[in-house]
């Protein structure tokens, strides 16, 4: 069974709350700056939203569907996504991690529920400020920045509302900049999932192109302000970085992707053990 995908628009006001201003000071090397530096680029930084927020909005696709797993192969809505297993535990654990680890496997007979999403701005939202260094970069830097708190919204709506497995949840926002509710979003390109060929496939189960988004060859989302990745609910889930894979985790990897070794080194090569 085919289960719906749900698009939703924002506009930037919406959006301003979720914007992490951290991650948009450190884009700036501003971190350990002085106040009054900060001060500066947060005031430009906020009449820029303001007058982005006349013109443009942001957007996100996403589902949640029937899942399982099938060893380290993630079943999501009938198509089989073959995910990555550490080969060394993450420091304080005894245990590789996996995402495919937090949902029921298919051998339980039950069927789970796992998501998958995308998030995005509009194309043209930056091009306003192209003429000028400094604006262009900060437009894209706020680019990146709504583009990241869309995402964070989505997610909340999705567990408070759409799977709705923590309706009562109540958090601030120091909170959700905090991954201090329950489940994951871990996005692709990053450390969990750093194989950005996997964008080929959730593109064809969201239907990317819907809310603008178009891929490379080599699977990276334009408008580069783009998020995508997978949501898990399970209590335990938790981020975790792939680290290395060796070269008998890669084959296997190739032939449960179907694909050409040498195409996946290409992909996976920052991830490659030397």
């Amino acid at each position: 069974m085919k289960h719906t995908v749900v698009r939703l628009s924002y506009s930037v006001h919406e959006i301003q709350p979720y914007i992490n201003w951290i991650y948009f000071y450190y884009a700036w090397s501003m971190n350990g700056k002085p106040d009054e530096a900060k001060q500066k680029l947060r005031h430009d930084a906020e009449d820029m939203l303001a007058e982005m927020d006349k013109h443009y909005k942001t957007h996100a696709v996403f589902g949640v569907f029937p899942a399982n797993s099938d060893g380290d192969d993630l079943i999501l809505n009938g198509v089989r996504i073959p995910m990555l297993r550490q080969q060394h535990p993450s420091r304080g654990s005894q245990v590789c991690l996996c995402l495919a680890d937090y949902v029921r496997p298919l051998s339980s007979g039950v069927a789970d529920k796992a998501g998958a999403f995308c998030s995005s701005v509009d194309s043209s939202l930056t091009a306003d400020y192209e003429s000028d260094p400094y604006q262009r970069m900060l437009s894209q830097t706020l680019a990146d920045r709504l583009a990241e708190g869309t995402a964070e919204k989505m997610h909340e709506e999705v567990r408070r509302k759409y799977w709705g497995y923590a309706p009562d949840e109540h958090l601030t926002m120091d909170d959700t900049h905090a991954e201090r509710y329950q489940g994951i979003r871990p996005a692709i390109g990053y450390p969990s999932l750093p194989d950005t060929s996997v964008n080929f496939i959730l593109s064809d189960i969201l239907d990317m192109p819907s809310i603008g988004v178009r891929l490379t060859e080599s699977g990276m989302m334009i408008p580069h302000a783009s998020v995508s990745g997978f949501m898990f609910a399970h209590p335990k889930a938790r981020y975790f970085d792939l680290g290395k894979i060796g070269e008998d985790q890669l084959r296997d990897y190739a032939r449960r992707r179907n694909l050409p070794v040498e195409v996946l080194r290409k992909y996976l090569q920052r991830s490659l053990a030397r």
